[in-house]
């Protein structure tokens, strides 16, 4: 999403995209639309030069193993507040601030094991796993997606930066009430136009990093420092 025009652009249920970002950014660019789907995403990216690969070059033997795993176990992934378990690691979000004061959000996930056939969360849609206004913030997220998608996250999180209130204040206030309000789990980063970077989380760690003109930094938080 960018935050000078509030254009935006996502994808899911797609198989053959070795990046879906990519994919998300033509959408943004290239259509008067904001999302497409499954054989209709892969098609509209294709037909605008970004190339298709075979589905078996995106499956990791290290997510077959966690798969069989889950298997064996009898394991389904469902909401942390029925199984109080929140197994979801992979998800990537960035934010960006430019030299003109505008700022871009991007989520992009390969989903939560186990999921029922035909779930789609809340990274690709936009206002719940990523929002951009330059007028307030842009906002990255990670977690399980329900929550998220019935609090209509990203953009919840960015309308309360203010002027007087900033991301580092409003990202742990936002999680307090993602768990409050339904026992949500999950991550956010936020950023805004003057350059201010909060982030907070519930799940037991989140990676993070950030750079600047100034300055580099880098950790994996864990849910006792949070």
């Amino acid at each position: 999403m960018d935050g000078a025009t509030l254009k935006a652009g996502g994808v899911g249920c797609v198989e053959r995209l070795l990046n879906p970002v990519r994919a998300a950014r033509i959408v943004l660019e290239k259509s008067p639309h904001i999302y497409f789907v499954a054989e209709g995403a892969e098609r509209f990216a294709h037909e605008h030069g970004i190339p298709l690969v075979a589905n078996s070059e995106l499956v990791l033997p290290r997510e077959i193993e966690r798969w069989k795993n889950a298997a064996e176990q009898r394991y389904l992934s469902v909401p942390a507040e029925f199984s109080g378990k929140l197994d979801s690691h992979d998800t990537v979000g960035a934010l960006a601030l430019d030299r003109h004061g505008n700022i871009a959000a991007a989520t992009s996930t390969g989903g939560t094991l186990n999921k029922a056939p035909g779930r789609v969360g809340d990274s690709s849609l936009i206002g719940c796993g990523c929002y951009a206004d330059n007028e307030t913030a842009a906002a990255s997220t990670t977690g399980w997606g329900e929550p998220m998608m019935k609090l209509v996250f990203a953009k919840w999180a960015t309308d309360h930066v203010t002027a007087d209130v900033g991301p580092a204040e409003v990202a742990p206030g936002a999680i307090q009430y993602l768990h409050q309000r339904l026992n949500g789990q999950g991550g956010i980063i936020l950023l805004d136009r003057r350059g201010r970077v909060g982030f907070a989380h519930n799940t037991p760690r989140m990676a993070w990093a950030w750079r600047s003109e100034h300055e580099t930094r880098s950790g994996l938080q864990s849910s006792e420092n949070a």
